[in-house]
């Protein structure tokens, strides 16, 4: 029977995860509270937000995405292991090089952008002013 409602496959990969980095549930404490915002009353009657400790550690994870509570169970453990990951791998975690990619490309592409920018400017003005009318010689 699934514990998560996920496929066989997804939580097999979560607990193989959590053996990779030797996470034991006993490790984590759980809490269950109500969740904030947005939902109307459905928010407001059950605690469908998930809250987790990792106790050796101390990293603790909120989720709140989904309306189910089980869901939010399997969501919150992803999210501890990967703080868990990119804290014991630091700068070489998969999650931090993906933003610093992102962040690259968009710096390229920003760079792209103003030089075509100011490209199209100076050309714009070099057709005014050929459309200007000739000044008169000063004599």
């Amino acid at each position: 029977m699934s514990l998560y409602p996920v496929s066989c496959e997804k939580e097999k990969q979560l607990l193989e995860r959590m053996r990779k980095w030797n996470v034991l549930e006993s490790d984590i404490r759980e809490t269950f509270v109500r969740a904030q915002g947005r939902g109307g009353q459905k928010v407001n009657k059950t605690s469908s937000c998930v809250m987790l400790v990792h106790i050796p550690t101390g990293i603790s994870v909120k989720c709140q995405t989904e309306r189910s509570q089980a869901m939010n169970r399997f969501i919150a453990r992803r999210l501890l292991l990967a703080k868990i990951e990119e804290r014991e791998l630091g700068r070489l975690s998969t999650e931090r090089q993906r933003r610093e990619k992102i962040r690259r490309q968009k710096k390229r592409r920003s760079r792209r952008g103003k030089e075509k920018m100011l490209k199209e400017k100076h050309e714009r003005g070099e057709i005014k002013e050929m459309r200007r009318l000739p000044k008169p010689d000063s004599e």
